[in-house]
């Protein structure tokens, strides 16, 4: 194993990705109504090569103003190796170890919920668990204190933006430090800087050790699906990614180790969503929310509960964000509501299943001190 990939591990700080900087700046939202409306007839009337052709000239004529989200996501040579040495790691927690929970927390700036996870995790072994963070460093120089559980646990990190590719890379490479780190991480859970936990960290745990398969959204498909299917270019998907298998959902989830492997393992389905969209179709890129649904639908969509356990709002939705919980609205009636409510399943799931929510989001970040205040006789207490 390369000498930069054991910096991967707990024991010394983490591997670090050579980048360059790139502008960040919000796409151009002309002509999405209209080329919506067109697209049917585009993809029943261009052909494959023209197609591609007409996605060059789009992409190669208009003004470069968003490096991140006009151009193909590419990895570097050290990237490519971290998901290399992470695809061939043991399949199977130890045998004689407790199963981990693989919290990756994955942010552009801070943690303003720290305090609370603070507490979540101080109820719980540290056999148990292990923390991963991928922070934007061109946005942010959040250092933990040294006595934070969050210490030394912030992975090699790149720039990321909204419809690009860079949030489901960013995913990918926490999948891979935290495969490479500790062999005893059983379940990796994607989380937001504003999520918070639903519960102790010992009911959270005997829920996801003890499951056997993963939690990931896939939605059933509808106009939406054909859209986002089509947001790189009428035919760009085929042949690796047919309509009939691509699936979207949330962008939070909680995969066996099983499944993480898959996604590091996978470069065929990752070559298509790695690709840009079209600029006119920024508003409904949004690759993080459609590569691992569609890709675990691919490979092994028995093996996984299609729905999420983090809960999330969107009536009221404002530019693709979700509903924010504010300040006021904090308290034991909030918690207790987001407890019982039933997660949205997929097709092929028992009917019967009401999994709990572990986690929701979003909370606003002047939340913080309400959400303390409650946090050991309610969001703690089972």
């Amino acid at each position: 194993m390369s000498p930069s990939i054991n910096k991967c591990k707990s024991s010394s700080p983490l591997l670090r990705f050579k980048i360059q900087k790139m502008l960040l700046s919000n796409p151009r939202r002309s002509l999405l109504c209209a080329v919506l409306l067109c697209l049917p007839l585009l993809i029943v009337f261009t052909s494959t090569t023209s197609t591609k052709n007409i996605t060059n000239r789009v992409i190669h004529n208009l003004p470069n103003n968003n490096t991140l989200q006009l151009t193909e996501y590419k990895e570097d040579e050290i990237e490519k190796e971290l998901l290399r040495v992470a695809s061939n790691t043991k399949p199977n927690p130890s045998s004689t170890n407790p199963k981990k929970l693989a919290f990756m927390f994955l942010t552009t700036s801070t943690l303003p919920f720290a305090p609370l996870w603070e507490s979540f995790f101080n109820q719980a072994p540290k056999t148990h668990f292990t923390i991963y963070v991928h922070v934007d460093e061109t946005s942010s120089i959040w250092k933990p204190h040294p006595f934070s559980v969050f210490h030394n646990r912030i992975i090699p990190s790149k720039p990321t933006a909204r419809n690009s590719p860079t949030l489901a890379a960013a995913a990918r490479r926490l999948l891979a430090c935290a495969l490479v780190d500790d062999r005893d991480n059983y379940m990796f859970i994607l989380l937001s800087p504003s999520c918070i936990p639903l519960h102790s960290f010992r009911f959270t745990y005997h829920t996801l050790a003890n499951s056997n398969k993963s939690f990931i959204e896939m939605t059933p498909q509808d106009l939406g699906s054909f859209y986002r299917w089509v947001v790189r270019g009428a035919h760009v998907m085929l042949p690796e990614v047919r309509y009939e298998e691509f699936r979207k959902g949330s962008q939070f989830w909680s995969l066996t180790r099983k499944h993480a492997m898959l996604i590091v393992s996978d470069t065929r389905v990752w070559s298509k969503f790695k690709l840009p969209c079209l600029f006119y179709l920024m508003e409904i890129c949004y690759p993080e929310e459609s590569y691992f649904p569609t890709l675990i639908n691919m490979l092994d969509t028995k093996g996984c509960v299609h729905a999420t356990l983090t809960y999330v709002d969107w009536t009221g939705s404002n530019d693709g964000h979700p509903r924010m919980f504010e300040k006021d609205e904090i308290g034991p009636q909030l918690i207790s509501a987001l407890r019982t409510a039933r997660p949205k399943y997929g097709e092929d799931d028992d009917v019967k299943r009401h999994d709990p929510f572990l986690f929701a989001r979003k909370f606003s970040s002047d939340s913080l001190q309400a959400l303390m205040a409650i946090a050991d006789h309610v969001i703690f207490k089972d």
